[in-house]
């Protein structure tokens, strides 16, 4: 799984209007969370303080809620809940402890199935996403076209990003770059510091720009998938762009207020002042990312009817791109069901024919397993089997 990339991502970001929030810098302070520039290489410790501590940390943009919606409790038992993963057999408290899981929340039709908290945390408690936020961004174009910032996907990227005329995104489209499919050559090896990843992690904003400008064409685009964290910075510049102004306010306006978060979420900066990556490490509560998937799985609808996303934006999201049937508009896809997914184990799982969300806020002791990521997909499909059966 690609995804490690978006912690690095976190390095980067821009100057933007708004009100930024200034993290705290005192020395205790800093050792107890682990350096920022670190991330990746945190101690279970120092996960723990950090992750739910992201605006003591970084500069900050608050992303505002309002009226707190109703999520009614429906409480359920998993105590019966198995899943096998190689040849093993777990249940909820094998999960739990394997893949350290600090929040756990099931939505069900709309209602809290299942919430559970460990290691100190509570209903208060914000967590840092990674790259779940990649999704939300996702949610955020489709808001952009709804309200006509941004005329369809097929609009060329240079027509919001004039900078990359005359170079290898001349014909690229916002569909291309939400598929990753711009057909733009990106490595994105973690443990080359001479890979594209590797030399712009602490880029601003133009710097990013100016390097994506002087990448040749390896592909026709939308004929290759290829994990681009350069092009999730350039879907947060492209959005910037055409609403003419900061993410954050943005997905207050269209999604935080209007849908009734219950809390404040913050999205984390390279620099007091600076811009929010487009893919990378909003921090808000478990039960608010519940209703990020419930969001996605009402289809951008609010409670009073208002349509927030066009008609078809869920769907075609969650349609695979070209030659590669695990990704759509910035979702993981696997068969009917699509995720949110960031490394350590932050997830927003949807299931829309059974209308069961799974939300994890977790501290993996890696940024990406083969075996974490097997025992989430096996509990998650073992609980939705379970809720439908109790029916």
């Amino acid at each position: 799984m690609r995804t490690i990339s978006l912690s690095l991502v976190l390095l980067a970001a821009c100057s933007s209007a708004g009100t930024p929030a200034t993290p705290a810098t005192a020395p205790a302070a800093q050792e107890a969370f682990g350096a920022p520039d670190k991330v990746l290489f945190w101690t279970p410790a120092q996960q723990l303080a950090g992750y739910r501590n992201v605006e003591k940390i970084f500069p900050t943009r608050t992303v505002a809620a309002g009226e707190p919606a109703s999520l009614p409790s429906n409480p359920k038992s998993l105590a019966d809940v198995k899943y096998e993963v190689e040849g093993r057999t777990y249940d909820l408290e094998g999960f739990v402890a394997h893949n350290d899981i600090v929040g756990l929340l099931v939505i069900e039709d709309g209602e809290i199935a299942y919430e559970r908290y460990e290691r100190g945390n509570d209903h208060e408690s914000r967590w840092i996403s990674f790259s779940v936020t990649k999704s939300i961004v996702s949610l955020l174009i489709g808001a952009a076209i709804a309200d006509g910032h941004i005329e369809s996907v097929d609009d060329p990227v240079v027509r919001y990003l004039p900078q990359l005329a005359g170079t290898s995104y001349d014909g690229v489209t916002v569909e291309h770059v939400l598929r990753m499919a711009s057909g733009v050559e990106w490595n994105e090896d973690y443990t080359d510091p001479s890979s594209d990843i590797g030399k712009t992690a602490r880029f601003d904003a133009d710097e990013h720009i100016t390097y994506l400008a002087t990448k040749p064409r390896v592909a026709e685009p939308g004929a290759r998938f290829n994990y681009n964290t350069g092009e999730t910075h350039l879907v947060g510049a492209l959005l910037r762009a055409a609403i003419g102004g900061d993410l954050s306010t943005y997905l207050s306006k269209k999604i935080w207020k209007p849908y009734g978060m219950e809390a404040d979420a913050v999205w984390p900066t390279l620099e007091v002042g600076g811009a929010e990556h487009g893919g990378c490490c909003l921090a808000a509560t478990l039960r608010d990312y519940g209703r990020v998937g419930q969001f996605a799985l009402d289809n951008g609808v609010l409670q009073d009817g208002t349509a927030v996303l066009p008609k078809d934006w869920i769907e075609r999201s969650t349609t695979p791109s070209p030659g590669y049937d695990r990704y759509g508009y910035l979702w993981w896809l696997a068969g009917p069901t699509y995720s949110a997914a960031g490394i350590f184990g932050q997830s927003i799982w949807v299931n829309p024919k059974d209308r069961v969300v799974i939300v994890t806020h977790s501290m993996w002791p890696k940024a990406t397993g083969a075996e974490f990521s097997a025992h989430r997909s096996g509990f998650f499909q073992a609980v939705s089997a379970a809720l439908r059966g109790a029916e």
